[in-house]
């Protein structure tokens, strides 16, 4: 059985829609509904037109076809079956998600789809291969100080990336992942940030929650692999390889996947830059074709990092030392937690030379300021070392200290890496990515 809610105050319309699935079918469905009389036969209509349905012609069903249902609705109406169907499908990805795992269909790609130009691009070149294609967008915060718009993952994101999927005729599951999100990333980053790191948030997510569950969701949905619009490729023995477009390759974001995961994965636009894909949208007319990236962490649209700190962390105004290299202190500060290494504008001290955050202490709350070229080093301290696929240290060749940052040629040790020329800035917290050649095949934790 699965549940979704959409609606409440600020509306005054409340939906909620309850499915049960069995053997690939949905067996039951009911509602409850307050408000306006549209909103009711809405969430009516909903049920009437999966109750008995397959679960993929279940998730065809959106706000258009809710409409049809009752005869169409005026404009000032369209709302309610909005709603319904917002609740329709987050009750039938739950109840999917909890269903038994279906028998493979050959041919069937479940790809995630956030909405942007990327992921719906990979489902369309799947589908014009002739792939059965069914799409999925998950959930992951809700916050009423987030700009939802700008966010991958709100509930205004989802139901975009649904009406894109049903748009190109694709049957699509919302999966709700909040709980999971919030336990196993944001609680971290805020943990991590209190600590004095730098984390990664979309690594721990990629790595240890997102995909994972869509990759199990792929075995409810009977999907023999999980597709993305990430610019990514896979070597000859499965395991991730950079993307033909250096400057869009996002292995540094996947570097933490499980083999069992990566096994699964499908990358549609390994071979392709930005400028085609943009293309290929334009040339099918999909209304995302200039939709602009994202560009910050899902969880922060709208709304600032200190802000976010405070309000979810409890990471408030903590003055401290601002030191030099020599102990000296030059100010005072707002919090450690405020600053990162390699920092250089909203700095609490001014001088004539440029100053940088060189170092952080948590536990003295102190940050330390010194010139450009103290930040370069030769040698990083790393913690949890992996190597997949029973690769050997002596095959790294080299290492990706930071998203986009150029790869170093390096010599791995048992606990970190030697350079072969000096880095700027790296961050203890973020993650470091293990190379040989342009293979990803080992990450770690930058240390302090």
């Amino acid at each position: 059985m699965g549940a979704g809610a959409a609606g409440g105050a600020a509306c005054g319309d409340l939906v909620t829609v309850r499915v049960a699935v069995a053997d690939g079918v949905v067996v039951d469905a009911g509602f409850d509904a307050s408000g306006c009389g549209a909103a009711q036969a809405a969430a009516s209509a909903a049920v009437e037109l999966v109750r008995g349905a397959t679960i993929l012609d279940a998730a065809r069903v959106g706000s258009a076809a809710i409409a049809d249902e009752l005869g169409g609705l005026s404009v000032g109406k369209l709302h309610a079956a909005d709603l319904a169907s917002d609740a329709l499908h987050q009750a039938l990805g739950g109840a999917v998600a909890r269903a038994e795992v279906t028998e493979v269909v050959a041919g069937r790609t479940l790809v995630a789809m956030s909405g942007g130009v990327d992921s719906t691009v990979a489902a369309l070149l799947l589908a014009q291969g002739g792939e059965e294609v069914v799409a999925v967008t998950l959930e992951l915060w809700r916050d009423a100080e987030n700009d939802a718009e700008a966010s991958c993952c709100s509930a205004s994101a989802v139901r975009s990336a649904r009406a894109i999927a049903h748009r190109m005729g694709l049957p699509h599951f919302t999966l709700d992942l909040r709980d999971g999100f919030r336990d196993g990333v944001v609680s971290p980053w805020l943990a991590e940030h209190a600590a004095g790191l730098t984390p990664n948030p979309c690594v721990r997510c990629n790595g240890h929650v997102r995909l994972d569950a869509m990759v199990d969701f792929a075995d409810r949905v009977g999907a023999t692999a999980l597709a993305t619009g990430h610019y990514a490729r896979r070597s000859a023995d499965g395991l991730l390889r950079a993307a033909a477009d250096d400057a869009k390759d996002q292995t540094y974001m996947l570097a933490a996947l499980g083999r069992r995961t990566l096994a699964r994965l499908r990358f549609p636009l390994g071979d392709l830059n930005k400028p085609e894909v943009r293309a290929i949208a334009r040339e099918h007319d999909l209304p995302v074709a200039s939709k602009p990236d994202s560009q910050d962490l899902c969880f922060l649209a709208g709304t600032g990092r200190e802000r976010f700190l405070e309000r979810h962390g409890g990471l408030t105004e903590r003055p401290g030392d601002v030191l030099d290299a020599t102990g000296t202190v030059l100010g005072t500060h707002r919090g450690h937690f405020h600053y990162t290494v390699g920092q250089r504008r909203g700095l609490p001290v001014q001088r004539p030379e440029p100053l940088y955050v060189v170092r952080t202490d948590a536990r003295a709350n102190t940050i330390t300021l010194g010139p450009r070229a103290a930040l370069d080093v030769d040698r990083v301290a790393l913690r949890g070392i992996r190597l997949h696929g029973g690769r050997a240290a002596s095959e790294v060749d080299g290492v990706r200290l930071r998203y986009h940052a150029p790869v170093v040629p390096c010599r791995l040790e048992p606990d970190g890496v030697a350079l072969a020329e000096s880095f700027s800035a790296p961050a203890p917290g973020q993650t470091a990515v293990l190379l040989a050649g342009d293979v990803v095949i080992g990450c770690a934790t930058i240390g302090s």
